[in-house]
């Protein structure tokens, strides 16, 4: 074959391959649909963890921390001479709030204290009137006995016709006066004794009037207010020269021993809950930080009442959508350490984990869930 035929046959067959490189296919994926099956999988997975852990470990933002708030109260009124804490401020047990004028409360002592004098030399008086009261009965009774012999010899002598009838009518009339006598003075020891009442701190004067001086000292004692324990004061209200009232709150007072955590969870959340469970808990005031706790108790009941006040009517809300709300009850959670005291703000928001069985795969999770959502506390 002559050189020019073999340029001629390759001229031939390269439109040919080139055709046939062009209808072969090109075995590539589309990224698009890849992507998509890799979300819907791992979406499949996250509602399918939803699910289980709704029920054996559920999760829940619907937290905050909660404590006594104890109203500061003072039991005297009087005028405010001395305020010894500022707004904010942490206190400890027996520390001195604010002080009371104590002027009046100084005289009621003393006053209580001269009426209890004043008692105990009536109890004397009276004691005297006793000895003397006895003393008179001894006397008519002795007088009694003196008469009765005397009018035993008029007797004699007028039945001997010596005395006449006259004298002995004399000496019967003398007996019973003398025995008169005798009546009125047990009556004058019976009143005596009366009038005195028990001998001793049993008087009733005496204690009506130890009671008086206590209450007095006590009043005394109550122009000093002091902080119940361990916490902090805000709602300040009151400066020098403000009137207190007994009864009316002058501050607030946040206990800081006692704190925890209240979460209202679903009702759907609650099935496999139980008291006891272990729960870990992360507080926004202290991002990247797990604390352990403890279900104290679960709440069974709500008030979902619409009723009105008597005389009006009921109050019927509605509401419309494909899924009614879910009902939330509440669930007490206490820390298992002191570890977070000076972090428990009232009201302060947390995120709960709550684990209610051995399930590792789901605990896993969830053990994961939290400490992530702890750290993006950082930045929310």
């Amino acid at each position: 074959m002559s050189e020019q035929e073999r340029q001629q046959n390759k001229e031939t067959s390269a439109p040919e391959a080139s055709t046939e490189k062009e209808t072969t296919p090109v075995a590539t994926q589309d990224p698009v649909r890849k992507i998509t099956k890799y979300v819907l999988v791992i979406t499949a997975l996250i509602f399918i963890w939803y699910i289980i852990a709704d029920r054996h470990a559920p999760w829940s933002d619907q937290a905050r921390v909660q404590t006594y708030v104890i109203p500061i109260v003072p039991q005297v009124s009087g005028r405010v001479t001395e305020v010894l804490v500022k707004q904010d401020q942490i206190v400890s047990p027996g520390d001195i709030l604010f002080r009371i004028d104590p002027s009046d409360y100084e005289l009621a002592v003393e006053s209580a204290e001269a009426a209890l004098e004043l008692a105990g030399q009536e109890i004397g008086a009276g004691m005297a009137s006793v000895v003397t009261a006895q003393a008179q009965l001894v006397v008519a009774e002795t007088n009694v006995e003196h008469v009765k012999a005397q009018s035993a010899r008029v007797f004699e002598m007028e039945l001997k016709n010596v005395l006449s009838h006259s004298d002995g009518d004399k000496a019967r009339a003398a007996i019973k006066a003398s025995k008169a006598q005798l009546i009125s003075a047990a009556a004058n020891l019976d009143k005596a004794k009366q009038s005195l009442g028990v001998e001793g701190n049993d008087n009733p004067r005496i204690r009506a009037a130890m009671a008086q001086l206590k209450k007095a000292q006590l009043d005394l004692s109550r122009t000093v207010v002091l902080a119940p324990s361990l916490g902090g004061i805000t709602n300040l209200q009151i400066d020098i020269g403000f009137y207190a009232q007994a009864g009316a709150a002058a501050m607030t007072f946040i206990e800081g021993n006692t704190a925890w955590i209240q979460v209202n969870l679903r009702e759907n959340n609650l099935a496999n809950l139980a008291i006891g469970n272990a729960v870990e808990i992360t507080l926004d005031v202290n991002p990247g930080t797990i604390y352990q706790g403890t279900i104290s108790s679960i709440g069974f009941a709500v008030d979902t009442s619409s009723t009105s006040a008597v005389g009006g009517l009921a109050t019927v809300e509605s509401k419309t959508g494909w899924l009614r709300d879910a009902q939330r009850f509440p669930v007490m959670i206490t820390f298992n350490d002191d570890s977070t005291k000076g972090k428990r703000r009232l009201g302060g928001q947390a995120d709960v984990q709550i684990y209610t069985g051995d399930n590792w795969f789901v605990n896993g999770l969830g053990w994961l869930w939290i400490r992530v959502l702890s750290i993006l506390s950082y930045v929310y």
